[in-house]
């Protein structure tokens, strides 16, 4: 695992639940309760996209939700990452070729981390979410060579 370096404030972190059985959401839940803390490593659920850096997804995504994930991904200020959370959200998992579901989630926006599971671990979607973290600072140091 890479190190951080140079990210200089939390990273505040979205959920959206895209049609998913409820228990990765109950992990991602597990991994802000005490005995995972994931605040005190900086990382805090916030409840609009407008403020969130990273993006959690669950489940396999219906086709009647697909827009509205999209709109969610386009609320978010750049830089941003996507986490996929579980394995309906990374390959559709038992709902594959179910007819309402609009596929995997990077048909419907791009991902930058995976984390596979079902339902993955809390320890395992802290570790994603610092790989987005990683991502965001090394596209925040690439915008401040831009800016120089």
């Amino acid at each position: 695992m890479g190190k951080l370096t140079n990210f200089k404030r939390s990273l505040w972190v979205f959920h959206a639940s895209g049609g998913s059985c409820n228990a990765c959401d109950i992990e991602i839940i597990a991994a802000l309760t005490p005995r995972y803390d994931a605040e005190r490593f900086g990382i805090k659920l916030v409840g609009s996209p407008r403020h969130a850096d990273v993006l959690l997804v669950t489940g396999a995504i219906p086709r009647d939700f697909a827009d509205k994930l999209r709109r969610i991904y386009e609320q978010m200020p750049d830089p941003k990452a996507v986490v996929v959370i579980g394995n309906c959200g990374t390959t559709g998992g038992v709902f594959y070729d179910s007819y309402n579901i609009a596929g995997p989630i990077d048909e419907v926006i791009p991902v930058d981390v995976y984390v596979p599971g079902c339902p993955p671990r809390p320890e395992a979607i802290i570790d994603g979410v610092v790989k987005a973290w990683l991502k965001i600072e090394k596209l925040e140091k690439e915008l401040e060579g831009k800016k120089e």
